[in-house]
């Protein structure tokens, strides 16, 4: 198979994955390095198995610098179930956690939070559609807060923390489902980190969370055992049978990453990609990106022409030209480039070729 046989997943998830880990996997699939079965089909307790995810725990160690005293968490039901699996977990000691809401994720996080603890909100962008990642500080916090909460990057409205927030010594939690591994970050700065797998790492199924090890052991009697971490950490992400294919996927992913220069080559490329795509639309007087600049993702690109009809037309007509899922979220229309780790620069390039020929044919 070559890329000239595929089209081009703009998705925000599931997305595109790298087309030699696709392969690799499906030379594989039926028998497994000469283990004469599939991944998908061995015990988790295998020994084949345990090295897959200690290999991929090691990786992803290496690859993010994470320090000794983070276990690192493979575990099941997407990052939806860290919106209730957070402050079970982490409302320790006054119960209360400060929440930035900067997109629908981050507001159903909060939202979820409210069943369990004194949540508040203390910075939201939701009053101009989420365009901007909203400033606080330290002063804005609540001195006894447990945590505090953050989405690092807002998949649909295609928003980006540009700096780390400072919570002083009150743990911060960042979903980073959409950005993790697309730059370097210093993990110690985090109480917790967690990401669905689906849109720059596996396929659906995985979920990663990366905790520090002082968190641990604060869920209530009444938790239910398989949402405490404390479950997960004591028994290396096999309590019961984990998601063994995407972890495995996952881990060949981490793999190819370390091969082919690590998180910062990934960085340098999504800054190419993205700057080529910004720098067209902001040259364009047909297309427009709604985000303040100095907040945009470099995973998710938003652009809309203003037009509900000639939107739906240029998805479509994109879509006729090999380029697919690029509508915009349902709740904010327009279209959406994600351009994931694993979207080559020739994607970017086709789809900037596109637009000058569409916007030319629809002035």
């Amino acid at each position: 198979m070559t890329n000239q046989d595929r089209v081009f997943n703009f998705s925000a998830g599931p997305s595109m994955l790298p087309l030699s880990v696709i392969e690799d996997a499906a030379a594989n699939l039926a028998n497994y390095e000469g283990c004469g079965q599939s991944v998908m089909e061995m015990s988790h307790r295998s020994k084949e198995f345990e090295k897959i995810i200690e290999d991929a725990e090691a990786n992803l160690r290496e690859l993010m610098n994470i320090p000794d005293n983070y276990k690192v968490l493979f575990l099941q039901g997407g990052g939806t179930l860290q919106f209730a699996m957070v402050p079970l977990n982490l409302l320790r000691n006054s119960k209360k956690a400060d929440y930035v809401v900067t997109g629908s994720w981050a507001k159903k996080a909060w939202q979820e939070a409210c069943k369990y603890g004194d949540i508040r909100v203390i910075a939201s962008s939701e009053e101009d559609t989420f365009t901007y990642i909203p400033k606080f500080g330290k002063e804005d916090i609540r001195p006894d807060a447990d945590y505090v909460y953050v989405c690092y990057n807002n998949t649909i409205y295609g928003t980006h923390y540009n700096e780390i927030p400072d919570t002083g010594d009150i743990p911060l939690v960042a979903d980073m489902s959409s950005c993790i591994l697309s730059e370097e970050i210093d993990v110690s700065r985090f109480g917790l980190i967690f990401a669905g797998a689906q849109k720059n790492v596996g396929p659906a199924g995985m979920t990663i969370v990366i905790i520090r090890e002082d968190l641990l052991g604060f869920a209530g009697e009444k938790v239910p055992t398989y949402l405490n971490y404390k479950t997960h950490a004591d028994k290396g992400s096999m309590y019961n049978t984990p998601p063994c294919f995407a972890i495995y996927i996952a881990g060949q992913v981490f793999k190819l990453i370390l091969e082919t220069g690590g998180v910062a080559a990934m960085h340098r490329q999504d800054v190419e990609k993205a700057e080529k795509l910004y720098a067209y639309i902001d040259s364009s007087s047909l297309y427009k990106c709604p985000v303040a600049k100095e907040d945009r993702s470099l995973m998710n690109v938003v652009f809309v022409t203003g037009d509900t009809e000639l939107d739906k037309k240029f998805v479509a007509e994109a879509k006729a030209e090999g380029m697919v899922n690029l509508n915009g979220h349902r709740t904010v229309g327009g279209m959406r480039a994600s351009i994931y780790n694993a979207m080559p620069m020739e994607g970017v390039d086709k789809l900037i070729e596109f637009m000058k020929k569409f916007e030319a044919e629809n002035k």
